[in-house]
């Protein structure tokens, strides 16, 4: 088990913000809290749910996915080690349910500030307030980028966005995948794709897409 000296070292590796604590007021609020792990594909948390507090991820990635009444889905932003969940800091504050999912895409490692907590914090530690509210500000400016994206880009421009910003040269990912992360279907990203590998700009393999030209790729996402 875990103790609260190796959850204060880490955390106050990971979240700065809390590291301004009194060591005494760091321990008190870390003692009562144990890490949750959760294996890859775990539901973190649902649409419509109540939120019990507020995560501090050690390890691992969130996704966090709005889902139409079709099924369809659309990523929002992920979630990784020293991050945290707008949405859920937004739930806490405003008192209302979740409005999107987490899904851990890989195996996870995270503690759970109850409420209480998260709200003794915000009002008494302005460095945790202030990293609160800049992530506010920096996923609305994401969730910008993504509306402005979806609604004015194309989906080959968008396609070809993503697969560059994954910075890698081969890619482990179905079409499913891409296409649940654009918000389109498995059908349209696969023809995309076949129409990239007709180009040269990438070569198709099972669940498995290699970037054979990264200028040409950067070009079409730049049109």
């Amino acid at each position: 088990m875990m103790t609260a000296a190796v959850h204060g070292e880490k955390i106050e590796k990971m979240y700065p913000a809390l590291a301004g604590l009194a060591a005494e007021g760091l321990a008190r609020l870390l003692t009562p809290l144990q890490p949750i792990h959760l294996p890859a594909g775990t539901q973190v948390f649902a649409e419509h749910q109540p939120c019990q507090g507020f995560p501090l991820l050690l390890d691992g990635s969130i996704k966090v996915v709005k889902q139409a009444p079709n099924g369809r889905e659309l990523m929002l932003y992920r979630v990784a080690p020293g991050g945290s969940c707008i949405i859920t800091s937004s739930c806490l504050l405003g008192h209302t349910d979740y409005n999107a999912r987490g899904i851990a895409e890989t195996p996870l490692t995270l503690l759970i500030v109850p409420a209480p907590a998260f709200a003794a914090l915000l009002a008494e530690h302005p460095p945790f307030r202030d990293f609160v509210f800049h992530l506010f500000a920096e996923r609305i400016s994401e969730l910008m980028q993504l509306v402005e994206e979806v609604a004015f880009a194309r989906l080959d421009q968008r396609l070809a966005k993503l697969l560059l910003a994954r910075n890698e040269t081969t890619i482990n990912a179905t079409h499913q995948q891409l296409a649940d992360e654009l918000g389109s279907v498995r059908e349209i990203v696969s023809r995309l794709l076949k129409g990239f590998a007709a180009q040269g700009l990438v070569t198709l393999g099972r669940e498995q897409i290699t970037l054979t030209d990264n200028d040409g790729l950067q070009k079409l996402a730049t049109v």
